[in-house]
């Protein structure tokens, strides 16, 4: 099998002293592993960074065996944040999280456009905001939507509206902007707090059922914001 498309960089481990196994999600292919030989090399391991859009061109003798890419930068988009931890961060748990959550070699157009989606959104001026929107949206195009609208309730506290989840085991305070989404909140407790809500649907629904853990470079972004 030979094809070429193009894809972001989304995972990527050592293969031997020269080569790497990448893992690509691209446009018209799905997420896809291979091996990158003379990835260590001066000419390609400066743009083999995580997130990068990048040309592949794809070849294997057998579908079930690793085939191997040759591998050209399109856009190189993680260096723009080489010097904004936060947002390097964000994007180490954005990839990681298209890694674990999507089925290889299934194109999926919506998962390519949301990555795409992304990026922007890093420059935006709300982003922590917009990226927990950008993750439940994640979620959602995965099948597993989380309406929230329907699970909270109201109540106006001091002239302050405040949410809370309906759940009969616990109460929960849900942050008024993931209800009241024209709401900008610059607020980091109430933004921890989101991320906190988002993850805690993503370990009962999607991750726990499937016995996986919750990834390591989600905390790590979560950390580098407090």
């Amino acid at each position: 099998m030979i094809w070429e498309d193009i894809g972001f960089l989304i995972s990527k481990n050592k293969y031997n002293e020269n080569s790497l196994i990448a893992e690509v999600f691209t446009k018209n292919n799905g997420k896809t592993s291979g091996i990158i030989f003379g990835a260590t090399s001066k000419k390609i391991k400066s743009y083999l960074q995580i997130g990068n859009l990048i040309h592949v061109n794809y070849n294997t003798k057998n579908e079930n065996k690793i085939g191997y890419f040759k591998v050209e930068i399109k856009e190189a988009l993680s260096p723009l944040y080489f010097d904004h931890n936060k947002k390097l961060c964000c994007i180490s748990s954005a990839m990681n999280l298209i890694k674990i959550l999507t089925a290889e070699s299934q194109k999926n157009s919506n998962i390519y456009t949301l990555i795409e989606k992304f990026y922007s959104i890093l420059s935006s001026e709300n982003w922590v905001k917009n990226y927990i929107f950008w993750e439940l949206e994640l979620y959602k195009n995965l099948g597993f939507d989380l309406i929230l609208d329907n699970l909270v309730e109201k109540k106006v506290v001091n002239k302050k509206k405040l949410y809370f989840s309906k759940s009969t085991i616990e109460k929960k305070i849900v942050p008024n902007f993931l209800i009241d989404k024209t709401e900008n909140t610059e607020d980091l407790s109430s933004l921890l707090d989101g991320l906190k809500l988002v993850g805690d649907y993503l370990d009962k629904t999607i991750l726990k059922p499937n016995n996986l853990t919750h990834p390591i470079s989600r905390l790590q972004f979560i950390n580098s914001l407090k």
